[in-house]
């Protein structure tokens, strides 16, 4: 076929536009790898559980070995520990990470929580981390039945921000312990409760992704036991409402034990949207235990606590 010079310099032409875009018409794989990620995005091997904040937040886990997160931020996820290092549960509204530390391999799990009001109540986060510690000096005293999880410090954004009570809610100015799904209120009488600054308890219950992280990993592990640490002097507050019975027995045994008073002092507050009762509620016994201060960590004592917690028979 004859083709004169003017078509063949347009065919020539046309040819050499359409070779310029073909690098963009590489295959997909290539364009994902070369999308970014975000800067809060851990880039390691994980098993992953996801939780889908709503009006009715569920958790949709997932334990996965060798997976790569994907390039967009979960409040839940789970990393494997390097050595003897921490889990990481999930990150704080700020992207701090929430760190759970594992002792023993038994069947029988427990969890210690610690500093859920960060720096107003640093004292826990600084007793969780003894006893962390103490068990890495001496982990046969974990019953080999028994696996321990100690979470030290559930709000790092509160526990940055100061060591006053400025530092108790997280980074939306929510109260963690009261952000459960179980008797929440978004608002409540003040009376008898704690005061000196504003704190709401979130938009809705589990709306944070504090208590995402640890509702997700609770609901992947079959705790059978429980104790969140606070400070200061009201005693031990045995989970649900009313108290359940297996709540109140180890209220009992840890109170054999401490000084901490059981039943605790009743100032008449209305404690909503509280964990160890959102526990209750899943089954698992739970206390809330109360230094004396907000000072001291009372590590003698609570080395008794945990000898005692670990030898309490689950049902």
């Amino acid at each position: 076929m004859y083709i004169d010079n003017k078509k063949r310099l347009r065919l020539t032409l046309t040819l050499l536009i359409i070779a310029s875009f073909l690098p963009a018409c590489a295959p997909r794989e290539a364009v994902v790898l070369a999308a970014p990620v975000s800067a809060f995005t851990p880039l390691q091997t994980v098993s992953i559980g996801t939780r889908t904040p709503s009006p009715q937040p569920s958790i949709t886990p997932s334990l996965r070995p060798s997976q790569t997160l994907p390039p967009t931020w979960t409040p839940f996820v789970i990393t494997l520990p390097a050595s003897n290092g921490p889990w990481i549960i999930g990150y704080s509204v700020e992207r701090r990470p929430i760190e759970v530390y594992q002792f023993g391999s038994g069947p029988v799990q427990k969890l210690i929580v610690a500093g859920i009001h960060g720096g107003n109540e640093w004292n826990t986060t600084a007793l969780a981390r003894e006893l962390i510690a103490h068990l890495r000096d001496d982990p046969g005293i974990i019953p080999s039945d028994t696996t321990l999880y100690i979470l030290p410090l559930l709000n790092p954004d509160g526990e940055a921000r100061a060591h006053t009570v400025d530092g108790r809610v997280n980074g939306n100015g929510v109260d963690l312990n009261r952000n459960w799904d179980y008797h929440w209120k978004a608002d409540w009488n003040r009376d008898g409760c704690w005061i000196y600054r504003p704190v709401t308890a979130g938009a809705y219950p589990g709306s944070e992704p504090e208590t995402a992280s640890l509702v997700g990993f609770i609901e992947v592990h079959e705790i059978k036991a429980m104790i969140s640490y606070h400070s200061a002097a009201l005693g031990i507050f045995p989970g649900g409402i009313p108290p359940d019975a297996l709540s109140v027995d180890l209220a009992r045994a840890v109170a054999a034990v401490s000084p901490y008073p059981y039943p605790p002092i009743d100032t008449g507050c209305d404690f909503t949207g509280n964990m160890v009762d959102w526990a209750s509620a899943q089954g698992i016994p739970a206390l809330d235990i109360e230094l004396s201060d907000h000072s001291h960590t009372e590590l003698d004592t609570n080395l008794q606590v945990l000898k005692t917690f670990l030898a309490w028979p689950t049902k």
